[in-house]
């Protein structure tokens, strides 16, 4: 009985080793698949899949680096030579980049691959230095993926708080997940070094709003809409005012702001929509 159940096991382990081989999983977003081997999807006319390495190049963001094709056949990968003369193949990848799947160590051994490209290497002498660390928030922050941000831009922040563009990149990143709590002593800090750096007030109103602290955020969206020069980011602040009060049944104060949101939507008149749909809302519950 135990030689018959031990048979069964490893032929159930060699069956899941196989299928595991050639299984592919389209579930992975591209930023959350940096620094690995992954395959595309082919189209329904192909019969290969496009290979290669995910990594964060520092200045141009999230790059493909295409290394060949390969061929499912009969549970086996089938690795197509990759043409020496054409040299690297770099593709920029873009918010709308197809999902991917992350290839096992099973499918990285069977294609003869190295656990990471020898070129790799030069793109990551300066990872520790807090500009590469900031640079790389930066660019998980730009595709939405703040949760990921964190890591590198903390690590920066604890070796130079002020290092150029590094807290709002922090701060951002807490606003963006719901952190108002994280965001605000960073930007109030920030404020206190650089007191003429708008952006720091604009992330700051929008973290107290967040937290409920109303008196706060409106003294702080008034100095920086006194500060800004660019009537979009005015109308901006102006417009998240207006929605507080909205929510507060304040009239008075939903009116002034409402009417500041018109005043600095010139060019660009996105936010008017919100304050027509509050007025029009405005005895809703």
């Amino acid at each position: 009985m135990r030689i018959t159940i031990l048979a069964l096991i490893l032929i159930s382990n060699i069956g899941f080793s196989q299928n595991n081989l050639t299984e592919l999983k389209f579930d992975t977003k591209y930023f959350n698949a940096v620094d690995k081997w992954v395959a595309f999807p082919k189209k329904d006319t192909d019969s290969t899949y496009a290979y290669g390495y995910i990594y964060l190049d520092n200045q141009a963001g999230f790059t493909f680096n295409y290394e060949t094709k390969f061929q499912i056949k009969e549970q086996e990968l089938i690795n197509f030579k990759r043409d020496s003369t054409i040299g690297f193949m770099k593709y920029r990848l873009e918010p709308n980049t197809n999902l991917v799947s992350v290839l096992t160590e099973n499918q990285i051994s069977a294609l003869n691959l190295p656990k990471e490209p020898e070129w790799l290497s030069s793109y990551k002498k300066r990872s520790d230095q807090v500009d590469y660390l900031k640079q790389k928030g930066y660019h998980y922050n730009h595709v939405g993926a703040c949760e990921l941000a964190l890591k590198p831009l903390l690590k920066a922040y604890e070796i130079d708080p002020h290092f150029d563009g590094l807290e709002f990149e922090l701060a951002y990143a807490y606003n963006h997940l719901g952190k108002f709590e994280n965001a605000i002593p960073i930007l109030e800090k920030a404020i206190q070094n650089n007191p003429k750096n708008f952006y720091f007030y604009k992330e700051l109103g929008y973290a107290y709003l967040g937290s409920n602290k109303i008196d706060e955020a409106e003294i702080t969206y008034r100095k920086g809409i006194k500060m800004s020069d660019n009537d979009f980011e005015k109308s901006e602040m102006s417009v998240n005012m207006a929605q507080a009060y909205f929510k507060l049944k304040n009239k008075e104060m939903f009116d002034e702001w409402a009417n500041m949101t018109r005043k600095y939507s010139t060019g660009d008149k996105r936010y008017l929509q919100y304050i027509d749909h509050f007025e029009q809302n405005w005895d809703k519950k």
